[in-house]
This record gives C-alpha cells, sequence and structure tokens, in this order.
C-alpha cells in the first residue's frame, strides 16, 4: 500500500510518500521512501506541484496511492485549508480512505509516553493549544482546548507535559514544571500515527473532513473581551 502524507499546519509543511503491508501487524510497519518540505506561505502554490513531483520522481501516479494521512489542525487556518482541499479533492477522485490527525495527537504520539499525557504548542498572541491523551486509549477521548498561558501553567500541574516549542517549554521549566521539548515532528511520526489509525478503520471520507482550529467558543470569547 502507498500513502501520501500531508501537513500544512504549521510556518513549515511537508508531504511525504510511504509505503505499509496490507498484513502488518504493528504501527513502525511503515517505510517512509521520501519526504519533501514546503515553504510556509507558498503552500499554495507549491503543494500540488510538489505532490506531483514526488509521485513522478519514485514514478507512481496518484492511482498507486491507497490512503491519505493529513494534519488537519491546530495551527495556520489558510495553511490547514489549503491542505485539506487538496486530499479532499484526491480522495474523492480515488475512493481511498483518509486519516485524519491533530498535530497536538502527533506530538503526544511521537513521544514514546504512556499514560496521560498533555500536549501543548503555541497558539499565539500569548495562547497555547493544550491535547490530553491516554496512550494507550482506554475508551476515554483525547481533549483538546485553547488557554491562555496562565491558564495552562496552572492546568499543566502534576502531568506529563511534551511540546514542540521552545517559547512554551521555557514558560513551564520557568514555573517549575516538568516538561519534555521534542526537537521537531518528522513526517515519520505523522505516517506512523496515520498508518495506525488507518490500520485501526479510524478514516473519514471526503465530506466527513474538517479542520481542526481549537477555537474558544462564542461565550469564552465575549467574557475575554469584556470591559
Amino acid at each position: 500500500m502507498f500513502l501520501l502524507a500531508i501537513d500544512t499546519s504549521g510556518r513549515q509543511g511537508s508531504i511525504a510518500l510511504a509505503r505499509a503491508s496490507e498484513h502488518s501487524t504493528a504501527d513502525s510497519d511503515v517505510e517512509v521512501i521520501e519526504v519533501v518540505r514546503l515553504t510556509g506561505g507558498t503552500f499554495s502554490a507549491e503543494l500540488i506541484p510538489q505532490i506531483a513531483a514526488l509521485l513522478s520522481a519514485n514514478k507512481r501516479t496518484k492511482y498507486d496511492l491507497d490512503g491519505f494521512i493529513v494534519v488537519s489542525g491546530p495551527g495556520s487556518f489558510t495553511g490547514i485549508r489549503i491542505g485539506l482541499a487538496a486530499v479532499k479533492a484526491l480522495a474523492e477522485v480515488l475512493h481511498k480512505p483518509i486519516a485524519r490527525l491533530s498535530m497536538l495527537e502527533v506530538i503526544a504520539f511521537a513521544s514514546g509516553k504512556r499514560g496521560r499525557v498533555l500536549t501543548a504548542l503555541d497558539a499565539g498572541r500569548g495562547d497555547v493549544y493544550i491535547g490530553e491523551y491516554s496512550i494507550p486509549a482506554h475508551g476515554e477521548g483525547p481533549r483538546e482546548q485553547i488557554l491562555t498561558r496562565t491558564e495552562f501553567l496552572e492546568f499543566a500541574q502534576a502531568r506529563t507535559l511534551v511540546t514542540t516549542d521552545a517559547s512554551v517549554a521555557d514558560a513551564a521549566l520557568g514555573s517549575g514544571l516538568p516538561i519534555e521539548l521534542l526537537t521537531s515532528i518528522s513526517a515519520a511520526d505523522i505516517v506512523r500515527l496515520g498508518w495506525h489509525k488507518i490500520r485501526s478503520g479510524e478514516v473519514v471520507t471526503p465530506e466527513q473532513l474538517e479542520a481542526n482550529y481549537v477555537r474558544r467558543t462564542d461565550a469564552e470569547i465575549l467574557e475575554r473581551h469584556k470591559f
């Protein structure tokens, strides 16, 4: 099986072509064939040509693809929309499954930790995206939200905390919270989690594929801006 993974949620992005065995019994039984980096701010112009070039360089066409993996957020509104639009179009034409990932979940998965894991990403404007996960899953679904830095530091007390953002790590360490800073998230991390979801049947159709912006509710926004 050939899989195409796309991440356009951050300042920089990437696409990856991977190969997995239909009969594999482990998430690690997937090989990243090639990764192409995408420059932030140019996703709309780069994405489709780079996908075509990636497939051509590996002597493949879109008809060889058996599934798609896409990071649906949180992150750049524009970047996320571009990545999702490309996957929706390809999956609809080819009738192939889509694994939809949260970058917060990718970080938890990539950390290698077990139990309750808290992940964090800088959301800008003094806010932090937060994700809570149980690894391995035990029926309790993930919880994702956006908090102010102050709320985040209070919320993260006595928890296993992982991030890829140095600014978030510095804030946590400055408050005496234990935190692990991952140097980066690779396409291999995204592919492994995506393959896990495809193997587990956790897939969506193009019509079901939606962005994961992790926004505040209208009530929270009004409360925050009260005079």
